[in-house]
Formats: structure tokens, sequence, C-alpha cells
């Protein structure tokens, strides 16, 4: 033992030795801490990034965050294995040169020097510059990865650790959710690395592929019909009076949907000096889709067959509304406004916090743009959530009180509430919700 071959105070070789050695692992630990911190907390995302930008490096990032589980384990054993030897080297060492005393000083120092300089000061570096540090220390660590011994001990370790825990397969990774990517996109917007415009789209791509037609339908009572055995020329006034291209032709009732009259057609065959003809002999096959249809698959089935709307059924058949490629396109980006619209704002800002809205403004977009919590639940709309809680059909005037606002039916046709009206209970004490 050298505590035994060198006399209590005195320095040999030996001790220079052995201080060279501690210095040496204690580097080498803090090294390794310092990559474990960086290449963790870099994404594969971000490593192809590295490698499109042309970074020295990135291509050996990228390989070990493919497989993380490959290199943390190897480096944690490491880091493991040169914390120990130091502590034990510098135990040792203490006890020959300050006797027993020396252990505790050892222990004191230990804690501090390991501490600082093994873990806090690499760490936090790495927390601060996660890019010149992954690109820096995925040579290093692909390189401990490679060697066999390394490999192999770390395999048992964790191998026996799966068996004493009883877990099997490999760790796949972690897999980022949605939430996660609209998290990412608000962190984005107040580092001003997007734009909110950029951010709002984010957020309606990621919604897009959750969405189902029903809530992006034309209602029933919104849409415009007009009779197969109308003339040609009385559908083509329809179509003038309404604004539209395409309009579906019902027999009796809005269930019976027999095709869809084109407003181009109807020109074509008036020009043609047929407008007395049925429209029905100048009609185009119509498209019938589920209301649980979701709008991602429907878009790409319009852009594969080439056709701007359909006909959305219930579960029992009967008509609930219809769907247009521009309805799927605004769940995108949003309200597209042409000179021929004459609807009204879907939201009016009244003051004091009040808002009006219409009444077929999903119940979301409610709780996003008044950061509010209404009940999601049967209903889609803010309007189908009055009806719920009601429990009737109100009149114009009745309200409801729901997570600290008061829903006013403002405006109600027959049985259909048109707009309503968002009192806040509590005044905003501060700037008015974007």
């Amino acid at each position: 033992m050298i505590g035994t071959a060198t006399a209590t105070g005195t320095f040999t070789w030996v001790d220079a030795v052995l201080l060279v050695v501690v210095v040496v692992l204690l580097g080498v630990s803090a090294m390794l801490a310092l990559a474990e911190t960086s290449l963790v907390r870099t994404s594969r995302a971000k490593a192809l990034a590295l490698v499109d930008d042309g970074r020295r490096g990135a291509k050996v990032l990228l390989r070990l965050t493919e497989n993380p589980q490959g290199f943390l384990n190897p480096v944690l054993l490491m880091v493991l294995i040169c914390q120990l030897v130091v502590a034990t080297l510098v135990g040792i060492l203490a006890a020959d040169w300050f006797g027993a005393w020396g252990v505790v000083a050892a222990t004191v120092f230990e804690i501090v020097i390991i501490f600082v300089l093994g873990e806090a000061v690499p760490k936090n570096w790495a927390v601060h510059h996660p890019e010149r540090a992954a690109l820096f220390s995925a040579p290093v660590v692909s390189a401990i990865v490679r060697f066999w011994p390394v490999r192999m001990v770390s395999g048992t370790l964790i191998g026996l650790a799966n068996l004493l825990i009883g877990e099997k397969g490999q760790y796949l990774g972690s897999e980022v959710t949605e939430s996660e990517l609209l998290a990412m996109a608000d962190v984005a917007v107040e580092g001003d690395v997007i734009e909110t415009e950029e951010r709002a789209l984010i957020h309606s791509i990621i919604e897009f592929g959750d969405t189902v037609v029903r809530e992006v339908m034309v209602p029933r009572p919104d849409m415009v019909t007009v009779g197969a055995d109308q003339t040609v020329e009385a559908v083509l006034e329809r179509a003038l009076e309404a604004g539209y291209s395409r309009m579906p032709a019902v027999e009796q009732q809005v269930d019976d949907v027999v095709g869809i009259a084109y407003t181009k057609d109807m020109i074509r065959t008036v020009r043609a000096g047929r407008g007395a003809d049925a429209a029905r002999s100048h009609l185009r096959a119509a498209r019938f889709v589920p209301e649980t249809k979701r709008v991602s698959d429907l878009m790409r089935e319009m852009q594969a067959h080439k056709f701007h709307l359909a006909v959305v059924v219930n579960e029992y058949g009967g008509t609930a509304g219809l769907v247009t490629l521009e309805d799927l396109i605004e769940e995108l980006v949003g309200e597209i406004v042409d000179e021929f619209d004459v609807e009204e704002a879907p939201v009016e800002r009244l003051g004091s916090g009040e808002l009006r809205v219409s009444a077929r403004l999903p119940v979301d977009e409610i709780n996003e743009l008044i950061n509010a919590d209404l009940p999601e639940g049967a209903w889609d709309t803010v309007g189908g959530l009055v009806f719920d809680l009601l429990g009737h059909v109100p009149v114009a005037g009745e309200s409801v009180t729901v997570d600290g606002l008061r829903l006013v039916a403002d405006r109600v046709t027959g049985r259909r509430i048109e707009r309503v009206r968002i009192v806040p209970l509590v005044a905003p004490t501060g700037a008015e919700p974007e």
C-alpha cells in the first residue's frame, strides 16, 4: 500500500503521478459531462439542420442522435468510473499526507471540486452553448462508443439492470407529441424566431389532421339549393342571385340531393338556346361524404378526383350540410373573403372585454381567442354549447353562465341561434386579448 510505503507528510514521485492521473480523469469527467448534457439536448431535427449548414462534426452528431441509448449508457458509465477513481485516489493521497483528518478534507474537496469542475461548469456551459458543445464532443463520444470494451461492459450492465426491473426490448427514444410541437411554436414566437402569423399557421396545420368535416361544413339550414325540375334559366338566375358557382339540386327536400348544378353548365345551356330545359338533364354527379370524415383525407380526395364540393351526410343518411374546397383551405389559412362575400364578421369586439360572435364559431376557437376554458362535448360550436346548457330553444336575450362568462343568445331566428354575445363576469384588468 502506498500509505505504508511513504512517511506521512512527504511527497514522492508516486504522489506526483497520482496527482496527474487525478487531474486527467477530472478533465475527462468534465468533458463527458459536457457531452452528456449537449447530446441529450440535441434533437435529430437539430442535427439534420447542422448537417445542412455544413457544420464540422454534424454528420457524427446525427448518427449519435439517431440512437440516444447507444451513446448515453457508455458516457454515463465512463463518467462514473472517472469520478470514482478520482475520489479514491484523492482519498489515498489525503490520508498519506494528513492522516485521519485527511479523509475528511478529501471528502469536502471531492464534493466541491467534482461538483463544480466535473459537473456544474461543463453542464452549464453545454446548456448555454448546446450546438458548440455537441459538435465538439460528438467525435470523442463516437470514438468511446466504438471502443469495444466500453461497449461490452455498458451493454452487460444495462442488460443486468433490465433483467432486475423486468424491462425487455430496445429503447426507441422519445416521440415528439402534438402538444410539444405547439408549445415549441409558442416558445419560438416569444423568442422572435417566428412571427405570430407563422405560429397560427403551424397551429392550424397540426390541428388540421384532427378536424372532421362536421366542424367546417356549411350546415343544412345555410345550404342554398335548387330544384332538379326547375328550368335551366331559373337555376341560373338563382345562382347569380346567390353568387355561387355550384349548388346542390334536390327533389322534394334537402335530403334528396340528385346532383350538382354548375353555373358554367347552365350558362352554356342557355347560350345554346335550351334555357327552358329541366335542370335535371344538365346536372353533374354529387359526391357524398360522412360528417365524421377527416378534412385532411377529404382534401386529398378532392385533389385526386378533381371536385370542389361534397354533400355531407349524417349517420342516418340525411343531409347534414355541404363542404367546399374553400372551407378546407380556410381551416388552414383563415377566412377567405372575396368581393362577393357579404357575411358578417365572425367576431366583433364591443369593448369592456365583450364579444359578439357567430353562433357557428367553434368552441376551441373561442377558448383560444379569449383564453377561456369553455367545455367541449357533443357540440362543436358556441351556439351548440348554449343550446346544451339551456336545454331548450332560447329567445333573444336569454343567457347562461359558464366558466366566468355569460353567454347571451343575442340574435335568434326561428329555432336557430345566429349570434352569441360573450360577457366576462369579471372586468378585464389588462389589455384586451389579441
